[in-house]
């Protein structure tokens, strides 16, 4: 791209301002003795076109829309349409979360993002003695499509679109959904939304799994075929890096990590004899806005390019869609501080607009107070206020990848491309993400580690924290869950038992039974079982008798 006979005039150029930098610096001492992202990566002080001395326009960069789509999967990204702004909610009852969501809507958010309760999570309804103490505690609680019927009161499901951070369970919570769908009179075709429905973070960084491996990768390659056939619009998984990197995960290892598992699953559909251009378009992603500012722009650019080569060359993706990695991204809960927690409002919305520079399709940002509670009404209404401001106020979203051609960027790009690349040769030696899951937790554990030994020596620097201390009291007007939450849910489920057709619901669950000890697709079934009004843990129950539980081995 550069003349080779200018790119040496430069480097002498280059070579003499580095000895000036040298001198200098002995005379004033930089603030500290190396410059580096969080992952490790050296920063130098200056970057020029010699540090892209190889690269390529058409093939490192090329244009948004196109292959490889470093540069963005849409030609005109935000100028035709800004991000979806799709804050994450979900508390107590169905009742209080339905009143969220409509507030939000009513203040411009422009999709829902369901958090489900721990025992949904896990699969348990809310009177199961494992769920005491946590309903509705970190999210909703949904225990029939009874609770997704009130959580959706009054919300059109045609006009909206919806997230559900789901997964051991994700197959029940979208058979709750094309249920509900039906009531509403709206055709699974018209359906928007995503589930998470990746297991295998789960079993690598945060914990909410229910069953084996390999049951778990038949429940997800069911869903892919069924919603390539009768859910078109559906997103039926979200590869999710953020969970990764809240376990302490560095940028590099978040990429390489979460682009393992989503080769696992296209692999197990490809086994399962589906073809790639029928599921893979609806592929979409997960990732984490971290606060190394450039690093996070760069990783989002290097994990789209990444993906473009895997799709093309490993799986013969021919659909450019199959070729274009879309993802959501959440800021850093695991960043926000509960000392001086306004500050989390400038680190929220630094994270926020590197998500935007780096071409993200939607967005949460994370509220001020969550470092001590549940988000109240008034700070969701602030970190929803922080995307517009970036959206309409202050110009980044009027030409597509600013950033794109900084010598910094791209050879930041490059690097954290280069460096995720080696890990997943490594995972694939070790047999692919299924097999690796040891190795991915000794990776995060050692730079988890790694990183609270800089914020405890004082090299990585926290405001409030361990730099700029200042006594403080707790804030007021945090939200609190009401502890009655769970005794009228309980109460609200014998209710529905008593009412319901059992007959009916068993039915149907042994039939869901048998057909589990088969390669049948489950979702009908399980779609079958929802109707009825069979709960979430009766459905989960039948499935672990015939798939069996996970069980974590513990890695120091």
């Amino acid at each position: 791209m550069f003349d080779q006979d200018k790119l040496a005039e430069l480097q002498k150029q280059n070579q003499a301002y580095e000895e000036k930098l040298a001198a200098h610096t002995k005379k004033r001492p930089e603030r500290q003795e190396q410059f580096t992202t969080d992952a490790g990566i050296a920063i130098k002080p200056l970057y020029t076109p010699c540090d892209l001395s190889d690269f390529d326009y058409g093939r490192d960069l090329g244009f948004p829309g196109d292959y490889p789509f470093i540069r963005g999967v849409q030609n005109n990204m935000y100028r035709g349409r800004l991000w979806t702004m799709r804050q994450y909610a979900g508390f107590g009852s169905a009742e209080e979360t339905n009143k969220r969501f409509r507030y939000l809507l009513e203040q411009g958010q422009t999709g829902l993002s369901v958090a489900f309760d721990l025992p949904t999570q896990i699969g348990y309804d809310s009177d199961h003695p494992l769920a005491k103490g946590e309903v509705g505690k970190v999210g909703v609680a949904i225990d029939s499509l009874l609770d997704m019927e009130t959580l959706f009161a009054g919300i059109p499901l045609d006009k909206v679109s919806t997230s559900m951070t789901i997964n051991a369970p994700a197959a029940i919570l979208l058979a709750m959904y094309i249920v509900l769908a039906e009531k509403q009179g709206v055709p699974q075709e018209k359906l928007n939304g995503t589930i998470q429905n990746d297991i295998l973070k789960e079993y690598v960084a945060r914990g909410t799994y229910i069953f084996p491996p390999g049951p778990s990768m038949r429940l997800i390659t069911d869903i892919f075929a069924y919603c390539s056939k009768n859910v078109p619009n559906w997103n039926t998984i979200s590869i999710s890096g953020y969970h990764i990197r809240e376990a302490g995960s560095t940028a590099v290892q978040e990429v390489a990590f979460t682009l393992a598992d989503g080769i696992a699953y296209v692999q197990a559909a490809v086994n399962a004899g589906l073809d790639v251009d029928e599921f893979a378009p609806r592929l979409s992603f997960f990732f984490n806005a971290h606060l190394n500012f450039f690093e996070e722009i760069a990783k989002f650019r290097a994990a789209r390019r990444l993906w473009a080569r895997i799709m093309k060359e490993r799986f013969g993706a021919q659909n450019p869609r199959s070729q274009m990695l879309r993802f959501h991204t959440q800021t850093a809960g695991c960043t926000l501080t509960a000392q001086q927690p306004q500050v989390n409002i400038m680190r929220v919305a630094f994270q926020a607009l590197s998500a935007v520079l780096g071409g993200t399709q939607s967005l949460h940002t994370n509220s001020w107070d969550e470092a001590l509670a549940l988000p109240s009404e008034q700070s969701v209404l602030l970190a929803l206020r922080t995307q517009q401001v970036i959206g309409y106020e202050i110009g980044v979203a009027d030409t597509v990848d600013p950033l794109g051609g900084s010598y910094f960027i791209e050879k930041l790009t490059s690097e954290i491309e280069e460096q995720a690349m080696a890990y997943i040769e490594k995972i694939d030696q070790l047999g692919g993400a299924p097999e690796a899951i040891e190795y991915m937790q000794k990776e995060i554990q050692n730079s988890a580690y790694t990183y609270q030994k800089e914020v405890e020596s004082g090299r990585k620097v926290v405001i409030g924290v361990n730099k700029f201390q200042m006594p403080e009291q707790r804030p007021g007007g945090l939200l609190k869950v009401d502890p009655a939450v769970a005794e009228r849910q309980i109460a609200r489920l014998n209710r529905l038992k008593s009412e319901r057709d059992n007959a009916r619901v068993e039915k149907i669950l042994a039939e869901l039974r048998r057909a589990a000890a088969t390669d049948e697709n489950l979702l009908p079934l399980i779609i079958a079982a929802v109707r009825e009004y069979a709960t979430l843990g009766e459905i989960c129950d039948v499935l672990r008798e015939v798939f069996g539980e996970y069980k974590q081995n513990i890695v120091f």
